[in-house]
């Protein structure tokens, strides 16, 4: 499988985006939970309706979006997973058909991270002894055959990151006071979602401010105009 002239590939690239995948998807599920429940609650707040009305609300919206959610990430990651599955099967046939190629493409990625000729010529011909398949899906494309994308547990996990972030607004409606309980809502969505910019950007090593006043302009608008059409609509 050809890649770039320069054969600049790194494989803890890879692993490094797989990982950030991983955290979006977290992030993406615990952010939906927060700002669509914590909205949902207060456009419901908003019309005066009482507290029964309010729970039943935040449980039907709280389970849809977590079964939207897993259903979601499930789609995705099973194309993903489908797409790794076709490329380990052409590396796989270029392996079988074409060998004296797939160990020249070998040589020139192994030079590429500043191996001599000779020395890279001797190691690869070492790896062709055990396990080339396993050695150019890493060197390439940073893959293992057997560590495969899940997609059960990448669909588990978004639905349990949106069921954790809507947690705090549906306690946080029922533990506030009568008259308060639409700034107790608004106050805790938004420190949630700076909590969780904040760890985001701390696991990612991006800027800690940028990603907190992302999600805390975007929470807040969500709310307002939530409340806003509650009000309207009471």
């Amino acid at each position: 499988m050809t890649l770039n002239s320069e054969h600049s590939f790194e494989p803890h690239a890879a692993s490094h985006h797989a990982r950030l995948n991983w955290l979006r998807a977290g992030v993406l599920g615990a952010n939906d939970g927060i700002v669509s429940i914590a909205a949902l609650l207060l456009g419901v707040i908003a019309t005066g309706m009482g507290d029964g009305a309010i729970l039943l609300a935040g449980i039907a919206s709280t389970i849809a979006g977590a079964v939207s959610m897993a259903l979601g990430e499930y789609v995705s990651v099973s194309a993903q997973r489908d797409s790794e599955k076709s490329l380990v099967a052409l590396e796989r046939r270029e392996l079988k058909e074409q060998p004296e190629e797939e160990h020249q493409e070998l040589v020139g990625i192994l030079s590429g991270y500043g191996i001599s000729n000779e020395t890279a010529v001797k190691a690869a011909r070492e790896i062709e002894k055990s396990d080339p398949l396993a050695a150019h899906l890493k060197l390439e494309l940073g893959m293992d055959s057997d560590e495969l994308t899940s997609p059960v547990a990448a669909a588990v996990s978004s639905a349990i990151s949106f069921l954790a972030g809507a947690l705090l607004p549906m306690l946080s409606v029922f533990l506030a006071p009568d008259g308060t309980k639409a700034m107790v809502v608004t106050i805790v969505t938004l420190l949630t979602l700076a909590l969780t910019g904040y760890i985001s950007a701390m696991l990612s090593g991006t800027s800690r401010v940028r990603s907190c006043l992302r999600l805390l302009i975007g929470g807040a608008l969500g709310l307002a105009l939530t409340y806003g059409l509650g009000s309207l609509f009471s």
